[in-house]
């Protein structure tokens, strides 16, 4: 008969087998990192790198996983105009092994007029027929057709201008678009611009991918949106921004032109009803030294990052978490650690359970165990550094994290 002690390493032992997951994270130095997640318990686990690779361009700073072909794409902020060379677009395939090896395998690869910090999957009959990118000081979103060869070039490139700069003129003296993904219905593209205080929307065309412009949606001055999410909860659907600038979160009505959910007719719009700072309803927007990044929603939690606040000493910034009631407006419920310095992405896993945070500058993965009941994040579970670290403010260090299950 096996002993108390011998069973008891062999559950041990069973459970890293079956909690292991891989994560992929991008480093600003060039690098994408596979990284492999084994848990000992619920609150404790190692964290190692199985694989890194230098072929995402000079700057790799988005990843984009189209779960249902398990493919990867690869965003390269590199600017001909900061002297770093053309940025790249490239494509890569989670096979069968990668649970097993963590390898990812380059199946496209084209150069790009560069500084994109962002893309997202969109269009065609199965959703997935084409890909767009959001370049930030050009001014530009491009639209590409999918799969991604060395002889793709761009569908479309749309360029946008403004009168004049915006309140915070240091932030917003262009337009600065820095996403773009699609509506519940697939059939709009939204378009955060971070420098003209707006949220700009397209209409889909499914069959060439082409884009028409519809009417922008205005935030409040000085919000800069950089990232949005839709959510639909019963009849109720609603749009978030997250504003960088004034570090906080908008809420929209969403409605269609026959006021239906899923219509296709013309053009969607949103109605500005809700906007807090991210530090809480008491507090004015527009805190100059701090930036937020990203948000999720996780059930019926929304959670915001927020960079150079240091709320839990020195290099230690926070996430904010808000609960989002019936009428999908949000009440503040606390500011949690973000492990690291400058968070500038996170993510959760499928099942809600573990988030793993990116701080940018201390170049460190953070896996933090979340309470599906009451939203909260903790506590640490895991924690690895990716040297080289990032310098204060500079597009260095960590960029990007997401799961891979």
């Amino acid at each position: 008969m096996a002993s108390v002690k011998s069973v008891a390493l062999l559950g041990l032992a069973l459970l890293s087998q079956a909690s292991a997951v891989k994560l992929l994270s991008t480093h600003f130095s060039g690098k994408i990192y596979t990284l492999d997640l084994k848990f000992q318990s619920s609150t404790k686990a190692t964290l190692k790198v199985v694989q890194n690779i230098t072929a995402c361009g000079v700057t790799p700073t988005w990843l984009h996983l189209d779960e249902e072909t398990r493919t990867v794409y690869c965003i390269d902020e590199s600017w001909l105009n900061e002297g770093l060379g053309s940025g790249n677009l490239s494509q890569w395939s989670v096979g069968r092994n990668f649970e097993k090896t963590g390898a990812l395998t380059l199946t496209g690869s084209t150069d790009t007029e560069g500084n994109s910090v962002h893309g997202f999957t969109y269009g065609g009959p199965d959703g997935r027929s084409y890909i767009i990118t959001s370049e930030y000081s050009p001014s530009t979103i491009t639209t590409y057709k999918l799969p991604i060869t060395s002889h793709t070039k761009a569908l479309q490139k749309i360029e946008f201008t403004m009168a004049a700069p915006g309140p915070r003129p240091d932030r917003q003296d262009r337009p600065h678009p820095h996403a773009a993904f699609t509506d519940p219905t697939g059939d709009f593209i939204m378009v955060p611009d971070l420098g003209a205080d707006i949220t700009r929307s397209f209409k889909i065309d499914q069959k060439t991918g082409k884009l028409t412009a519809c009417p922008a949606i205005a935030s409040l001055p000085g919000d800069g949106p950089r990232h949005g999410l839709f959510r639909k909860a019963g009849r109720t659907l609603k749009y978030y921004s997250l504003n960088e600038v004034s570090s906080s979160v908008g809420v929209y009505d969403v409605a269609y032109p026959s006021h239906s959910y899923g219509s296709k007719e013309s053009c969607l719009s949103l109605k500005l009803v809700q906007t807090l700072s991210n530090y809480g309803p008491n507090v004015p927007l527009g805190n100059v030294t701090v930036k937020s990044a990203e948000i999720h929603i996780v059930g019926n939690f929304l959670y915001a990052s927020n960079r150079n606040d240091t709320t839990f000493g020195f290099e230690q910034d926070s996430i904010a978490i808000f609960k989002i009631g019936t009428d999908g407006k949000l009440k503040f419920q606390e500011l949690t650690n973000a492990h690291g310095y400058y968070p500038r992405s996170f993510n959760f896993n499928e099942a809600g359970t573990y988030a793993a945070i990116a701080g940018q500058t201390t170049a460190n993965i953070a896996i933090v165990k979340r309470d599906t009941k009451t939203g909260k994040l903790g506590p640490l579970v895991a924690n690895i550094v990716l040297p080289p670290r990032g310098m204060y403010g500079g597009e260095d260090g960590v960029s990007n994290v997401i799961w891979v299950e």
